[in-house]
């Protein structure tokens, strides 16, 4: 590889690394052409990039972060990384459900913001966040309660009232 291509693909990972909310690190040792193929065309279909890349090269390219050293045993081997944009959950809790389906695929750890995660904590809390959607539907949620709650106690005394002129007309009739 000449010193031009692997400055370009030191600063592609790095751009990505700064674009990032959450990477997510495999290893896909012992997979068929098949299986990685699936595993590509999940990540694409959710948003989320996947590139194969060589240890030395994702050092270079995050020499300057503090959170750098505590990648060492992680970046050892075949390494895979699997960045989220959007959701820092998605490429976890697709990763959680590939390693279902196939033992060889293995999460090596993560990181969120700066905090580099061990494999256990890609699958156990970064995994199980939930997506942009459940966020905002349970922001709405309590939004709307405190007004849920004060509708109804403004019509608590309607209701009462109509409930008292209702067993008077019952009361009058029978």
């Amino acid at each position: 590889m000449q010193r031009a291509e692997k400055d370009a693909q030191v600063k592609d990972i790095r751009s990505r690394f700064d674009r990032m909310s959450s990477a997510v690190f495999l290893d896909f040792t012992g997979m068929t052409v098949e299986q990685v193929t699936k595993m590509r065309e999940a990540f694409r279909a959710k948003g989320i990039e996947y590139k194969v890349v060589k240890n030395t090269l994702v050092q270079k390219a995050l020499a300057d972060q503090k959170w750098i050293g505590k990648l060492d045993d992680t970046l050892r081997g075949m390494t895979g990384i699997a960045w989220s944009f959007e959701e820092p959950s998605a490429a976890a809790r697709l990763l959680k459900d590939l390693t279902k389906d196939n033992e060889k695929l293995k999460i090596k750890g993560g990181v969120l913001e700066g905090d580099v995660l061990t494999a256990k904590a890609v699958e156990e809390q970064l995994a199980t966040l939930p997506n942009k959607d459940e966020m905002r539907a349970r922001f709405l949620a309590q939004l709307h309660a405190p007004l849920t709650s004060f509708v109804r106690l403004l019509n608590a005394p309607a209701r009462e009232f109509v409930g008292v002129l209702a067993a008077k007309q019952r009361k009058d009739e029978g």
